[in-house]
């Protein structure tokens, strides 16, 4: 069966089909997912249906938006329906829907005294009982989750963590909600071997998730693991100035642009057009109308330009809505040279990253090109005793801009560059750029075009041979390579390799670990290289993994799964830290 030919459907169908089955039934629901539609699937006048045998036949009827999002829009035709394992497993084999996009997404007016809805009461940091439940409710079903592992995290297993996202969405929390669905997505992807799918996502999605959960339980959350019923809030009136584009493209099929601004206060800021359409549509989308209060702009030009925008609406993290009292006018723009964009690329690099992991942001520096390093170039910044960085393409998709971008750069040692990108936070001394442009006062370097305004867009504008100087530098820069790399250097690996099998094969898999002739858990190299606090936490990992009560009569119990959770958590989040203070240390 291709599971292109399945509808989409809503994470709270599918939990609600899966609860009301038996026991007995759910035991079987994985093979039923697996063996789903080797009978006949058609698709006919809006609705697919797929046979199960000679007796049943399940049909799904999408709502207009192409999506399952009522129980009654999937039937079968056994007599245990609705109740039924066929009409289940086709559910379950459909691809879940995006969550539903939040309603008060753009400002609201205040609810008016006497209203007849009694506000939600709040506890701690000004979360509701609603919200902190959810929270536990998350947790509850994440810490069973890892503790099943990928191979044992079935569809059952899934649909509680379902059920739970639906809850903290009804809850108000759509961030909460997201981070499970993207757990889910990554335990179907891992038990398919789907080929984009990667174990260290997945185990990134798991430590997100109950990371947002414990904030949530507790009662300790801010805005940001919260997500909050109204995300944007009124900017009033905002002076902002085009820096960039970026393409996206996404693996769901997700397309579009996010043209990144610069407010007058130095603050950032970003307006993206992000739909269904994949490729194609990221690619368009660069050149499309910027949809925020009438402003006579596309994406292209508003990188370059700038806007003055009146009743803004903003979100925690910079996005620009387009509610319906904005109003944009257009007003001119500022080059790179330019105050307020200017500012971006006075600091050095090392001193601008570590200020760029808690409230993430661009980074800007003026770079002098070394040469190619694979699909990555190689430069060094203007400035005395700076390392080796290496400039990584943003989207490594072929039909994009950035490598072939790249790799025309490197074919010019010693060009100086004015790049704007993203730090990685996973890498050694890596920047994702975004822009580049001409470095102001150098005789090497980039000859863009007027109406460019100092800067080419990685993603959409190609560089030619009539962008680069004719006279080669006075002197070349020797060839370099890059030094060591403090996170491939360091045995934090076994930390990282312990975690990852824990979210493969669950908390057997890590208890078998520290049993092996070569345990992952050797713990000699990692006291030796300082990383002793990753070393105990590592300990209570595989000790908690390898717990195994017993009650008054002696007799073996089920262990605890928040208790293994809690100590995941802890070395995951640890090594998070650990790692990002390498790569801060690697700039500098």
């Amino acid at each position: 069966m291709s599971r292109a030919l399945l509808p989409p459907v809503a994470p709270e169908v599918l939990a609600e089909a899966v609860e009301g089955l038996t026991a007995r039934l759910r035991r079987r629901l994985d093979a039923a997912i697996a063996e789903c539609g080797a009978g006949a699937v058609t698709a006919a006048e809006g609705s697919v249906s797929l046979r199960f045998g000679e007796d049943a036949v399940v049909t799904l009827r999408p709502g207009p938006a192409g999506t399952i999002t009522e129980p009654g829009q999937a039937s079968c035709s056994c007599l245990l329906a609705p109740r039924c394992l066929h009409r289940t497993a086709a559910l379950g084999a459909a691809p879940l829907a995006d969550a539903a996009a939040d309603p008060a997404a753009e400002p609201v007016a205040e609810p008016v005294a006497g209203s007849p809805e009694p506000a939600p009461e709040p506890v701690a940091a000004g979360l509701t009982g609603a919200q902190v439940a959810a929270g536990a409710g998350l947790w509850a079903a994440a810490a069973e989750a890892l503790a099943a592992g990928v191979t044992a995290a079935g569809a059952v297993t899934q649909a509680e963590l379902l059920r739970a996202a639906h809850t903290a969405r009804l809850a108000g929390l759509p961030q909460a909600e997201a981070a499970a669905l993207r757990v889910v997505r990554g335990l179907r992807g891992s038990r398919e071997r789907e080929a984009a799918q990667r174990l260290g996502d997945l185990t990134t999605a798991f430590r997100e998730l109950l990371h947002t959960a414990a904030l949530l339980a507790s009662g300790t959350a801010g805005p940001g693991p919260s997500g909050g019923r109204r995300p944007y809030v009124a900017g009033g009136s905002l002076r902002v100035y085009g820096l960039c584009r970026e393409p996206v493209l996404t693996a769901t099929g997700y397309g579009g642009v996010v043209t990144h601004l610069l407010g007058a206060d130095g603050r950032g800021y970003s307006l993206s057009d992000v739909r269904p359409g994949g490729l194609a549509r990221a690619r368009g989308a660069g050149a499309a109308s910027v949809a925020l209060g009438g402003g006579a702009l596309d994406h292209a030009g508003l990188a370059r330009a700038g806007l003055r925008v009146v009743g803004a609406t903003v979100s925690a993290d910079g996005r620009l809505g387009a509610g319906r009292g904005v109003r944009a006018t257009p007003t001119p723009g500022a080059s790179w040279a330019e105050d307020p964009l200017a500012a971006l690329f006075a600091r050095p690099a090392a001193e601008a990253v570590a200020g760029l992991w808690d409230e993430p942001g661009l980074l800007g520096c003026d770079v002098e090109v070394v040469g190619a390093a694979g699909d990555d170039l190689l430069v060094r910044e203007s400035r005395a005793d700076a390392p080796l960085l290496r400039l990584r393409p943003a989207h490594p998709h072929p039909e994009l801009g950035h490598g072939v971008n790249l790799r025309r750069l490197a074919g010019y040692p010693g060009l100086a560059v004015r790049v704007l990108g993203r730090p990685d936070p996973d890498r050694a001394a890596t920047l994702s750029p975004l822009a580049v442009g001409p470095v102001p006062g150098a005789a090497y370097t980039l000859r863009l075009p007027e109406e460019w305004r100092g800067r080419a867009d990685l993603g959409y504008d190609r560089l030619q041979g009539a962008h680069f100087p004719a006279a080669a530098p006075a002197a070349a820069p020797l060839a370099a390579v890059p030094g060591p790399d403090p996170l491939a250097d360091a045995p934090l690996w076994r930390v990282r390799r312990l975690l990852e099998t824990g979210v493969a094969g669950g908390r057997r898999a890590v208890a078998e670990a520290a049993r092996g002739p070569e345990p992952l858990t050797a713990y000699g190299p990692l006291r030796r290289a300082g990383f002793t606090t990753a070393a105990e936490l590592a300990a209570t990992l595989v000790g908690e993994a390898d717990r195994r009560p017993r009650d008054v009569f002696g007799r073996l119990g089920d262990p605890s799964a928040d208790a293994y959770a809690r100590a995941w958590l802890a070395a995951s989040v640890h090594l998070t830290a650990a790692r990002r203070t390498l790569v801060t240390a690697s700039w500098t």
